[in-house]
């Protein structure tokens, strides 16, 4: 992977070797951990956890995006996650943040709130003052290809050229985001997202080609139906088959690891930085 550095709201975060995103989901209807950290004491105990495992940045959501999932108002999803930010920000003053949403409303809230990363699965294309927002406050701004709406996009797996279409997807909402003031852009292509299994395994086999956008990769894979549909079993039971996508992905160029068992993730990138030496 190429090393970067990244501006977090004036904190410099240097990414010369893979790092980790530990997932907090603030849903109850999330696809593998929906309603498992609700109270106060059970999100801390989770941050507390992800960061001692070896997190770098962690991810709050508070509107599920598995497939059917109802799409929330967005009264309901600022209820979600500003005080738990707010909360966290307090009792971890140092840890990067980052909030999943496509709304720029709420990306603004949770950044005063104490995030300094936004992570949008739309790229900009839900809501395009979401670009307004990152470069008014200086965050960096995870820009993921989908296709489709945030009730069509599961359905909408049709492309001329795979590769070639999402690249071009990229160079756009880049572009956008470059214009609209913001320094620093990661590349999440977006695994499970308007994909077929065997697009999904051809995006992974391939990603080193996003190198050539010269933006930190996100690989996404963590207990993803590509996954456990592929191995006839449940995101409970997909934690090996994370791992081993996990792996190729650090061989293939991916600078960022987005999961939910941080600690197997942060072995992974041991074992792929002793063979990197």
């Amino acid at each position: 992977m190429k090393n970067f550095t990244l501006n977090c709201k004036g904190k410099l975060l240097t990414v010369d070797a893979p790092i980790v995103m530990g997932i907090l989901n603030l849903t109850d209807d999330s696809f593998y951990d929906g309603g498992k950290y609700i109270s106060e004491a059970a999100v801390l105990a989770r941050v507390e956890q992800m960061l001692a495992d070896g997190a770098t940045i962690i991810d709050i959501g508070g509107m599920s995006t598995r497939p059917y999932a109802a799409v929330v108002s967005e009264e309901e999803e600022l209820k979600r996650v500003l005080g738990p930010i707010g909360m966290i920000h307090k009792h971890f003053p140092e840890a990067i943040l980052s909030i999943d949403t496509v709304r720029s409303n709420v990306a603004e809230a949770a950044v005063l709130k104490g995030v300094s990363i936004i992570n949008d699965i739309s790229g900009g294309t839900e809501d395009e003052q979401i670009f307004r927002v990152a470069a008014k406050y200086n965050c960096p701004l995870i820009l993921m290809h989908r296709q489709g709406n945030l009730q069509t996009m599961h359905q909408e797996k049709s492309y001329a050229h795979l590769l070639t279409d999402i690249l071009d997807y990229f160079t756009r909402q880049i572009g956008k985001a470059t214009e609209a003031g913001i320094k620093d852009v990661i590349v999440d292509v977006g695994f499970g997202f308007s994909k077929t299994i065997d697009q999904n395994y051809s995006l992974l086999k391939n990603i080193s080609v996003f190198e050539q956008l010269n933006r930190p990769l996100l690989a996404g894979m963590s207990r993803k139906s590509m996954l456990y549909k592929l191995l006839n079993t449940t995101a409970d039971n997909a934690l090996n088959a994370t791992t081993i996508v996990n792996t190729i992905a650090l061989q293939n160029g991916a600078a960022i690891l987005r999961v939910h068992d941080v600690k197997e993730a942060m072995e992974c990138i041991k074992i792929y930085n002793q063979l990197n030496k």
